[in-house]
């Protein structure tokens, strides 16, 4: 595990490099709720161009229905809230392309609900880019996700500016600003230190502004 100097072009820098091998690469971006891992990603994703494409952990969400038959509705977004060995198997499945499409379900944040086959990974595309909080998670099927990784990276950005993120976000989906911090309180920050650990099984940790 290393720190990260030189912003925002070093990291783009690092991801091209990865692309560049000759060879399906996996990058995993992960931290806590807030921490601004789809921002990344699609940045990346802009630099490289038809170099990348971006598969979020957040399309295996279980499903609404789902989730309010197994009691777990109001901890939406912890661990036991995914189908991780879903996730984990089309990991398994980008990391050796064929002769065709591999297509990953994409989650609708207005609508909270995945759409299957809503992204395409074609053969030809050297980087696939994945996000989520639980990459480095290392317990159930979460376990199987590092292996299936060529490179990760943890942002960790101070706790104040994380729960600042978290807030606008709520409030911006149509949480009232109460409701939000109570989200805050209960889902994202124990989930958050439940993620902090993991930041030893990255191969980079990132803690500033980028």
């Amino acid at each position: 595990m290393t720190g990260h100097q030189g912003g925002l072009p070093a990291l783009i820098e690092r991801a091209r490099e990865l692309a560049s091998t000759g060879r399906r690469r996996i990058l995993g971006i992960t931290g806590p709720p807030g921490s601004g891992k789809g921002t990344l990603a699609e940045k990346l994703r802009t630099e490289l161009g038809p170099a990348a494409v971006v598969v979020p952990m957040d399309g295996f969400h279980l499903a609404e229905a789902e989730l309010h038959r197994l009691g777990r509705r109001d901890r939406k977004g912890a661990p036991d809230t995914f189908d991780a060995a879903g996730y984990a198997a089309l990991l398994q499945r980008l990391r050796t392309p064929g002769e065709h499409p591999i297509y990953a379900p994409e989650f609708h944040r207005e609508v909270e609900e995945s759409y299957a086959g809503s992204i395409a990974v074609g053969p030809e595309v050297p980087l696939v880019i994945t996000e989520g909080n639980y990459l480095l998670l290392d317990e159930g099927p979460w376990s199987e996700v590092r292996g299936l990784l060529d490179e990760a990276w943890f942002l960790d950005p101070p706790h104040e500016e994380l729960v600042s993120r978290l807030l606008a976000r709520h409030t911006g989906h149509g949480k009232t600003p109460s409701a939000a911090r109570e989200w805050v309180k209960t889902t994202d920050l124990p989930n958050a230190a439940r993620i902090a650990p993991t930041r030893a099984r990255a191969d980079l940790v990132i803690d500033e502004d980028w």
